[in-house]
């Protein structure tokens, strides 16, 4: 099992990164939480890793904190929820939210994530309930965003394109983006800005 890789991020277009260890490149997808957090190109990261074994594909989820990983691993582990939708929920809604969500039994707040219906919902709140007590404190360490340079134009594409691999339909991700004023914000902002919006 590869737990934890540190490296110099050649690419980074959500939700997949490229991270260069020791000339070896790792393609990897993140959440959009972790995203947020990430240096710019050519800096060096460590970004905790689960992987997943299918017949046709090993893939490498990125995550920038045990705590958040560690949400990740029990998401997967509950009935109905896959990698892509566990995904989803990370990027959409903050831990602490999803935790409160889950603790509170606020399945209306969970239903306006891409992917989750109300029984989907449900079946958070019940199974989620306790593993949430055994989750990692560890937050993120080390490091920050940092705005990248890049013409709006290409950083709209970017987040649109983004929104639709985590779930949402493409013209509700393009109705969302275009509400904004994305002049000055960086893809990972306009990102988030859509995201509030949509929930």
């Amino acid at each position: 099992m590869i737990g934890r890789l540190r490296g110099v991020l050649l690419e980074k277009r959500a939700p997949f990164l490229l991270l260069d260890v020791q000339g070896v490149g790792y393609e990897l997808e993140a959440p959009l939480s972790t995203f947020y957090v990430l240096p710019a190109m050519g800096a060096e990261v460590i970004l905790y890793t689960h992987l997943v074994v299918r017949d046709d594909a090993h893939l490498l989820y990125a995550f920038a904190s045990e705590k958040e990983r560690g949400l990740f691993r029990s998401l997967i582990r509950v009935n109905g929820v896959g990698a892509k939708l566990g995904l989803g929920i990370l990027s959409g809604i903050e831990a602490e939210s999803f935790t409160r969500c889950v603790q509170e039994g606020d399945t209306v707040s969970l239903t306006r994530l891409p992917g989750v219906g109300k029984k989907t919902a449900e079946r958070l709140i019940v199974e989620m309930r306790d593993r949430l007590l055994d989750m990692p404190e560890s937050g993120v360490a080390g490091m920050r965003p940092d705005r990248v340079d890049g013409s709006t134009l290409g950083t709209v594409a970017e987040a649109v394109s983004a929104l639709v691999a985590l779930g949402y339909k493409p013209n509700e991700a393009s109705r969302a983006v275009r509400r904004l004023d994305t002049e000055a914000l960086t893809t990972e902002e306009i990102i988030r800005q859509a995201l509030q919006r949509m929930l």
